[in-house]
């Protein structure tokens, strides 16, 4: 609660790097008489240049070693001695100053000889620019091509290919450590759980202890799964469809010949062939979260076209790929650079899932199944998240001892009711959280009663989420226990389906004759005689009843559901006052408290008597039009608000104690983008009123050199006083600058763009 530093007010405003964010850049291509044009090659960065080694150019296979220099942005060749026989769908491994490059195809591809898959391993050593070739006397990989490598632990991993005559899915590695490689041995792995299938020219990346891969060649097998490898229990998995109830975009399509890179705990994949379409979007995979997005690239991008066998690296904070095979089989030469965003990630949602497990300041008690078990919540979500528990929250009264509202329902599992209270606060569920397989009949009962929930509670959104996970995971081995809880629930959409899923195809037989079958309800089995005896009525009869649930309706997830608790739907459960000078805004403990240690910290020890807070961030009062901008952050991360805005709330995060400083970097690109002619003299105004001193002499020299324009505007004539002299003194600065031959360059529309808010 101290006053905010004035170091927090340092917004370091130059050339708007921010305005890159998400954005392709074309590169300066490489040239022909430099080893150009290539694909199945690889890329690895060091110390601010991307090598390429090898590949093929559509007429023979290289073994040329080319330099990229990030900085200087220039292409050139790398010293390479010695170098390994040319190759293509060969890996590249960075470690310890060296460059590993093990496989590949090999042979003379325009006379069609000597062509072999290899297990040779090469060190390409930077320092020296010399090439060594590793010699082992024991048992080795089988020779293969378009496999995967990482390292990790000093070792370097090696997994799947394509051996020239079946794919395979094998693990074996081998240590970098030491000076002899000589006396080194491969070491096949021996891998546990659930492995990807065999594939070859997937995407294969490494994040901490784990390696990932995703896709690929598979034949018959082939998915857009993504598995997961933990490099310590040598165990594999295939990671949640978590977008299943997050209501979140699906997977990229399955694919080959792309690529996959990890930034900041995401995997990027970029690129492929999908049947005959070669994709350019940028998919994300949230490591934290375990969700899907697709990139959308800013409007300023250079956006490359499709393209797989491509390489892909990361330098610094962007992503660089290079070459690869574009429309009708052409070898690319270009090199493109994709900014990620540096931004700190909205924690919105964990914030609110942080208050949920501590339950502090919970207000209401809800009473679940027979034995009346307790479940703690808040009101202010409940009611922001549900119409139905609103108006039921609204009839039942606070009980005088223990200051909380109380509602029952005898009839739901505590499972079911946490699942439904894990999407008022997190709008997902997690069901398989635990490591329970998604299709175990105990969690497809849990998922039909959190359906029933959300049919009972009206909360559509809820209800569809749940009916896309009981679709993807209703199967042989279930549905008949997913059917006879469904009828006995009455949940006919669910019965329906179930019946469906019996009679369609082959299924029918297997069910019959199974043993669970002859345990069903006899009214269960005529009607799955009679549905298998009337399979293309009943088809048609329901063909039509399930487009519509199919996806889950973006107007109630959690966002929105906030900005109408904030704007009107809360003012009934305000349990808090917020005083702005003399205004009394009303608010909710439990939100302020979720999203601020500030406010937390507040409640827990030093709450006011007469539940009135005074309100400012630091020793400044922020405008109405400003704090209004913070709560509509705090209650759903909304980061949108006008540039005087941006200016009292910069210091914000440090003085709340936010999860990250997400709003203060959202605020310095709000200026640095949209300070303009039309605005500058509203930013001066503010900036003297709270003491931001940079953004101050920052707005004083762009109405010195646009003056003629700023001149014009009405607001330059309700200044003080002491600002209007202030810009007398710079323009009179200015002049004798000029006077002296200090070349002042004119400040131009497009260097302050007028641009709209962000």
């Amino acid at each position: 609660m101290d006053s905010v530093d004035s170091a927090s007010l340092t917004l370091d405003l130059g050339q708007p790097d921010s305005a890159k964010v998400n954005a392709w850049k074309r590169m300066p291509e490489c040239d022909e008489f430099v080893g150009a044009r290539r694909s199945k090659h690889t890329a690895i960065a060091y110390k601010g240049a991307i090598y390429v080694f090898g590949g093929d150019n559509g007429k023979s296979m290289l073994n040329d070693l080319v330099r990229y220099d990030v900085q200087e942005k220039s292409w050139g060749r790398a010293l390479s001695l010695d170098a390994p026989p040319p190759r293509y769908h060969h890996t590249a491994s960075l470690y310890n100053g060296s460059m590993f490059i093990f496989g590949g195809y090999t042979g003379d591809i325009h006379s069609n000889s000597n062509l072999t898959n290899k297990n040779d391993l090469h060190e390409y050593k930077f320092g020296s620019g010399q090439w060594v070739e590793w010699k082992f006397t024991s048992r080795k990989p089988v020779a293969r091509a378009a496999h995967g490598a990482a390292v990790y632990s000093d070792k370097l991993w090696i997994f799947a290919g394509y051996d020239g005559n079946a794919r395979l899915n094998d693990m074996w590695t081998v240590s970098l450590q030491g000076p002899h490689h000589y006396s080194r041995q491969w070491q096949q792995v021996e891998q546990d759980g659930t492995l990807p299938p065999t594939c070859c020219n997937f995407a294969l990346a490494v994040c901490e202890d784990h390696m990932y891969v995703f896709s690929g060649q598979s034949g018959a097998k082939i998915t857009n799964h993504l598995y997961q490898f933990n490099f310590t229990t040598h165990v594999w998995s295939r990671v949640s469809t978590d977008h299943i109830v997050r209501g979140g975009p699906q997977p990229p399509k399955k694919r080959y010949g792309h690529t996959m890179v990890t930034f900041n705990r995401c995997l990027y994949i970029f690129g492929g062939a999908t049947g005959q379409i070669l994709p350019n979007d940028i998919h994300c995979f949230d490591l934290n979260k375990k969700t899907w997005d697709i990139i959308i690239p800013a409007d300023i991008s250079a956006t490359p076209t499709g393209r797989l066998f491509h390489a892909a690296t990361v330098v610094g904070d962007a992503l660089y790929i290079f070459g690869g095979t574009v429309d009708n089989n052409v070898r690319s030469s270009e090199i493109f650079k994709f900014q990620f965003s540096t931004y700190p990630k909205c924690t919105l949602l964990s914030d609110f899932e942080r208050l949920l497990t501590e339950a502090q300041f919970c207000d209401i008690s809800f009473l679940i199944g027979p034995e009346a078990e307790e479940v703690r919540a808040h009101c202010a979500f409940v009611a922001a998240r549900s119409p139905i528990l609103r108006a039921r929250l609204l009839e039942c009264e606070t009980n005088s001892d223990t200051g909380m509202r109380q509602l029952v329902f005898p009839g739901t599992s505590v499972q079911a009711f946490k699942f439904l209270l894990s999407y008022i606060y997190c709008d997902a569920i997690h069901p398989t959280r635990n490591g329970e397989d998604p299709a175990a009949p105990a969690v497809i009962r849990t998922m039909t009663d959190v359906y029933n929930l959300s049919c009972e509670l009206s909360m559509k959104r809820l209800e569809m989420l749940c009916i896309r996970y009981l679709q993807c995971h209703i199967n042989l081995s279930n549905v008949l226990a997913a059917l006879t809880y469904s009828s006995s629930l009455n949940l006919s959409y669910i019965k329906e389906y179930c019946m469906r899923f019996i009679v369609k195809g082959g299924n029918s037989k297997e069910i019959v004759m199974s043993t669970e079958f002859e345990e069903l309800p006899k009214s269960l089995i005529v009607e799955i005689v009679r549905s298998s005896l009337n399979q293309p009525v009943m088809m048609l009869a329901l063909s039509g009843s399930t487009g519509q649930l199919t996806d889950a309706p973006d107007a109630n997830n959690i966002i929105n559901d906030m900005r109408l608790f904030l704007a009107s739907q809360g003012s009934q459960f305000c349990d808090i006052i917020l005083m702005l000078d003399e205004e009394k805004i009303p608010a909710h403990k439990a939100i302020l408290a979720a999203r601020s240690r500030y406010f937390e910290a507040m409640f827990r020890n030093f709450m006011p008597s007469n539940n009135c807070v005074n309100i400012a961030i630091g020793d400044m009062v922020p405008s109405k039009q400003a704090f209004n901008s913070l709560l509509r952050y705090i209650y759903y991360g909304d980061v949108c608000m006008p540039p005087a805005d941006s200016l009292y709330l910069f210091p914000a995060p440090h003085f709340y104690n936010f999860t990250n400083n997400r709003l203060q970097a959202y605020c310095k690109q709000n200026l640095e983008m949209n300070v303009s002619t039309e605005n500058v003299v509203q930013v001066l105004e503010t900036a003297h009123g709270i003491g931001a001193g940079d953004m101050k002499r920052h707005a004083l020299d762009m109405i010195v050199h646009r003056f003629n324009t700023v001149a014009k505007l009405p607001q330059l004539r309700l200044l003080s006083k002491e600002l209007l002299l202030e810009i007398i003194d710079t323009l009179a600065q200015c002049d004798r600058n000029n006077s002296h031959g200090i070349h002042q360059d004119m400040v131009t529309d497009t260097e302050y763009p007028n641009q709209a808010p962000l």
